[in-house]
């Protein structure tokens, strides 16, 4: 929830916040997952010779990692996709229907990208957008000669060299001036 009103207002996610976006349903999942795995390998697996004991080890921890890892990779997606304004219902179903991982993989690769508001009409509008689609309101900077996206602490325009100070650009969208 707190990466989500961060996008919100604008500011940059960190991994932290990405990591707290994985449910508890999903970690209790991850735990208990990985716990039958190794109930599995330990308990019921008939173990007959003690030379086999590093394998099962190794092959229990790796198949429960596996199993746990992928609880919390629905976990995350099941958030993400509502984060974004995408349909849950179907790309959980993509995530667990398709074998090995594959639904998780053409989820991040198909995903749509975090919608923020527009302060001035409230319109949902992508992070990317300079200015807003609905009310031209100026979300981000601008070179008044070539229209190409600048940092707010550019003197000059990156592709043309214009001076961006000379554009008068909102003083909400001003970080230095002369």
């Amino acid at each position: 929830m707190t990466q989500w009103l961060s996008s919100q207002r604008g500011a940059p996610s960190t991994g932290d916040d990405e990591l707290r976006m994985i449910p508890r349903w999903s970690m209790a999942l991850a735990i208990v997952l990985f716990a039958g795995i190794q109930y599995i390998f330990h308990g019921v697996m008939p173990h007959h010779k003690h030379e086999m004991i590093p394998l099962r080890l190794i092959m229990g921890y790796t198949w429960g990692a596996l199993f746990a890892s992928y609880a919390l990779l629905l976990g995350y997606v099941s958030r993400d996709v509502k984060r974004r304004g995408m349909s849950a219902g179907l790309w959980m179903l993509v995530c667990v229907v398709l074998p090995g991982g594959i639904g998780a993989v053409v989820y991040f690769m198909l995903r749509q990208p975090i919608l923020s508001r527009c302060p001035n009409c409230s319109t949902e509008i992508a992070d990317s957008y300079h200015f807003c689609p609905q009310c031209q309101f100026q979300m981000a900077p601008v070179c008044g000669v070539c229209h190409r996206g600048v940092r707010i602490t550019d003197v000059y325009c990156t592709q043309c060299g214009h001076d961006v100070a000379e554009d008068n650009a909102p003083a909400r969208l001003r970080a230095y001036s002369d």
